[in-house]
């Protein structure tokens, strides 16, 4: 067994103090203590502790009682050497280890060394000597911070575990003292008196001469003598006890101190009965006295003891009788003792009764076991306690702690929680949407009832300006109403959800000047009303309106608006109200709903610049595209959309054109980079493309190779990658009902094509050419498919199919399997195209997103009319009906 120097220096500084030691020793002599490890448990149960334990130190360490980890080391005992509480004991004060490893004192020691104990704090025990006798210590395997309330709860609950150590030593001291008096009683210690009632003429026994203390030579022998002897405080009550028994024929009783020669106290018990003659005449007093000082002193330095008690302590007999009461429990109650002995409990505290006070404490009597419980008792106590009720000598024993600053702290805590989570799921809320209208709608909700019974939320439009209060006056309420739109309601109470709704669908118009959501809106500060609501809102409304007769039935008793203020600008109005059954917002609540109003109105001022951002940024990419060509038996549809960020203009672009000969080219591209230098550069490209296409008949990878010397010669930086695509067919395909698609793709993820049958097929190149511009002599090559009329072609960009958490193969697997899954339903090409988005997409994409594509109607029956109209340039000529030559005829689809 190791210890280091300090612990052996603390070790060898207890034993010194001999003191000490014998206060200590004293206290060891106590037996087990069943309510000793209930202080153990307690303390390890409120600082979260794996175990804990109460040790005794004189000249070896005595663990008096342990709980958890620690409670099967009760009753051992140990070297000072080899304990952390050698530490405690030595210091006089708390010892607080956070990681014992860590710390050099105590890193050898057997606790430590063992990994039994990772973290130590121990409190000292101080006897009622003021010797300290020992520790409770708290313990974790694991390292742990302790925190200073941590400390000052462990050093009362240390407080309390020397008080029944105190109390049990006592008890024990106590009942040597009541022994000891046995003995002189079988020994004839007791003395006797005869008092003549006439003559007050006393005869005593040596005992009793020696009670008082005086030689039985020089005494008078009469009562007036006695008198002498017997402290004046206590003459009177003596001479009302014999009066009364001669009254009332009861046994006189009385106690009362003997003045000593020495200049001492001595306590004596007399007890004596009337003693009367054959005409019932009182005529002698007969009786016993002996020494009761060890006993009173023993029951004073046990009052001392529960007064000094940091807990209150109330005893009970069985007939519900209050027997004593300490300080601390008159501090508790608000009453002296005086007021409360001898009297019922149910009688002197009526609220117990039915409440759970009543049932534990029948039910620790009815059961004879210990009840811990928690409870407030209202007014005019309005206290909360923590009680433990143990039965004791027949009577109860209440023990109970003033823990009202607890529970008021714990609902601070509580209350500040909830507020820290009411506002951290208004900015999780609001930041998941940049649609201002849900917002506010969900906003409504998150405030109800967290801090009103009912709310409603306005939006002010985005062209509106609120005038400050300097030119309000000059600003007439009705335009100032025209930017106003209650959007946003929620009531507690869903039955009145429909009330709150009609309310918020005619507030608006209703308002007039000096109106409370008017005032709010043009000053920094919140509008409250604190009572009587309904009448000042309906005093400011139209008279006779709709919106004022609904708030009569609603009929707040208190109301609050708070202007929901962005960035330089109010953006909205946040109205609570609150019905009779709740007060007004108290200053926690409102600094809250303060809060919640500013982080609304800058999420609102954030989702309206994303708003208008992402409009101009979607509008800008949209004008760069054009409408597609509408040939006879062929529909295409087109599609884009733009990336959730608000200012993010994309690369991604289609086309559909016509050849001179007729056939109809589809080409879809995108160019690296999401910027507005990405969309002129994307721009280029597809003009590029889009020009070389259009002035012959190539094909698409002579198209897209014309196109990459192109770019290599206008010096363009740009990358692309780009899908082209040419539907042609001959007059023997037209009569058989099959179309041949060619392409040729520079880098670009596969098209689809969705068969007359519902199969999904990825047109897949065996090879895959490089870029547009990565090099301008690249060897670009067509493929060819040849498709039966009826089928769908899709051609799209990557942000269909890849993003952060889609890799593209399993993006493209995901879009053939949606594909098939939508074939089986045969749904228009404007549908099949909506579905393909809504299930491929987030709701807010990372990148946009541009889509073509084309089904290939039946040629052998007019144009349906889902398709639309037919529309392609004047020039091109009509789907020839008669082959023209042997060749391949290019026509439109």
């Amino acid at each position: 067994m190791q210890s280091t120097a300090a612990v052996r220096s603390a070790a060898a500084e207890v034993v010194a103090d001999a003191a000490r030691v014998a206060a200590a020793e004293r206290l060891q002599k106590v037996g087990a203590l069943p309510g000793l490890d209930r202080l153990a448990e307690l303390a390890a149960r409120l600082l979260g502790a794996a175990g804990a334990q109460v040790s005794l130190l004189s000249d070896t360490e005595l663990i008096a009682a342990g709980a958890g980890s620690q409670a099967g080391a009760v009753r051992a005992e140990g070297r000072l050497e080899d304990t952390l509480c050698s530490l405690t004991v030595a210091s006089g004060s708390a010892l607080v280890l956070a990681d014992t490893r860590a710390d050099a004192r105590v890193a050898a020691l057997p606790p430590v060394a063992s990994g039994a104990v990772g973290a130590y704090l121990g409190a000292p025990l101080t006897a009622r000597s003021g010797q300290v006798v020992g520790a409770l210590c708290v313990v974790d395997a694991a390292a742990r911070t302790w925190s200073e309330a941590d400390v000052v709860l462990l050093q009362q609950v240390a407080d309390s575990a020397a008080a029944e150590l105190e109390l049990a030593a006592l008890d024990a001291e106590y009942q040597t003292s009541r022994s000891l008096l046995e003995v002189s009683v079988r020994a004839a210690g007791v003395g006797t008196y005869t008092l003549d009632l006439a003559t007050e003429q006393l005869t005593w026994n040596e005992q009793m001469y020696a009670l008082f203390g005086v030689d039985p030579a020089g005494f008078a022998d009469d009562l007036s003598a006695a008198y002498e002897r017997i402290h004046p405080d206590d003459r009177a009550g003596i001479q009302n006890a014999i009066d009364t028994a001669i009254a009332t024929g009861e046994d006189f009783t009385s106690s009362y101190r003997v003045l000593l020669p020495g200049g001492g106290i001595r306590w004596i018990a007399a007890r004596g009965t009337v003693a009367r003659d054959s005409e019932g005449n009182a005529v002698r007093l007969l009786g016993a006295a002996y020494d009761v000082t060890a006993l009173r002193e023993a029951g004073a330095r046990m009052e001392q003891i529960l007064d000094a008690m940091a807990v209150g302590y109330l005893a009970l007999d069985a007939e519900w009788r209050m027997t004593y009461a300490n300080a601390q429990a008159e501090q508790i109650i608000g009453r002296p003792r005086e007021q409360l002995l001898g009297r019922n409990l149910w009688e002197e505290f009526p609220a117990a009764l039915g409440s759970v006070f009543e049932e534990h404490y029948r039910g620790a009597v009815a059961t004879g076991g210990a009840r811990v419980f928690d409870a407030y008792y209202p007014a005019p106590l309005d206290v909360w306690v923590e009680v433990r009720a143990q039965p004791e000598q027949g009577g109860l024993g209440l023990y109970f702690l003033d823990i009202s600053a607890r529970k008021a702290a714990q609902q601070a805590a509580e209350a500040a929680a909830d507020r820290l989570a009411l506002l951290a799921a208004v900015s999780a809320e609001l930041s998941e949407t940049f649609d201002a209208q849900q917002a506010v709608a969900r906003l409504a909700q998150l405030v109800v009832p967290a801090l009103a019974d009912w709310c409603v939320v306005t939006l002010v439009e985005d062209e509106a300006s609120i005038t400050t209060p300097a030119t309000a006056r000059a600003s007439r309420a009705v335009d100032l109403r025209r930017a106003l739109r209650d959007v946003g309601s929620w009531h507690r109470d869903e039955a009145l959800r429909p009330l709150v709704g009609a309310y918020a669908a005619h507030r608006v118009a209703a308002l007039q000047e000096g109106s409370l959501p008017l005032q709010a809106l043009r000053q920094a500060q919140p509008v409250l009303v604190l009572e009587d609501a309904a009448t000042a809102i309906a005093a400011r409304l139209t008279p006779g309106g709709r919106a004022g007769q609904l708030i009569e039935q609603l009929a707040p008793t208190s109301a609050a608006y708070f202007a929901l203020r962005g960035r330089g600008r109010t953006v909205g109005l946040l109205s609570l109200f609150n019905g009779p059954g709740r007060a007004p917002l108290t200053p926690d609540e409102t600094a809250t709903a303060r809060e919640v109003a500013a982080r609304a109105g800058l999420a609102l001022d954030s989702a309206r610049l994303y708003r208008q951002q992402h409009d101009l940024a979607e509008g800008l990419q949209r004008s760069l595209l054009t409408d597609p060509p509408e040939p006879d038996h062929g529909q295409i549809v087109v599609r884009y959309v733009a990336a959730a960020e608000a200012a993010q203009v994309g690369g991604d672009w289609y086309d559909a054109f016509m050849q001179p000969a007729g056939a109809t080219m589809l080409v879809i591209g995108d160019v690296v980079g999401h910027d507005t230098q990405a969309a002129a550069a994307m721009s280029q490209v597809r003009t590029i493309v889009r020009t070389l296409g259009a002035l012959g008949d190539d094909s698409p990878a002579h198209v897209l190779a014309r196109a990459d010397r192109a770019i290599a010669n206008l010096d363009l930086t740009t990358t692309a990658t780009a899908l082209a695509a040419r539907l042609e067919q001959t007059l023997d395909e037209r009569a058989r009902g099959v179309t041949r698609l060619r392409w040729s793709s520079a880098g670009h993820p596969p098209a689809m094509v969705v068969h007359p049958d519902g199969s999904v097929q990825p047109l897949l190149d065996l090879t895959t050419d490089l870029l547009l511009g990565v090099q301008p002599d690249t060897d670009r090559r067509d493929c060819e498919v040849v498709l039966d009329r009826g089928a769908t072609v899709l051609m799209y960009t990557d942000g269909l199919v890849e993003r952060r958490d889609q890799p593209l193969q399993e993006g493209l697997q995901r879009l053939q399997d949606t594909l098939t899954d939508l074939a089986g339903d045969d749904p228009s090409l404007d549908e099949l195209v909506d579905q393909v988005l809504q299930q491929m997409l987030p709701s807010r994409p990372e990148d946009d997103v541009a889509v073509i594509a084309v089904r290939l109607h039946r040629q052998d029956r007019p144009r349906p009319a889902e398709a639309g109209p037919n529309r392609v340039p004047a020039h091109i000529p009509p789907e020839p009906t008669t082959p023209v030559d042997s060749g391949t005829v290019r026509s439109p689809v």
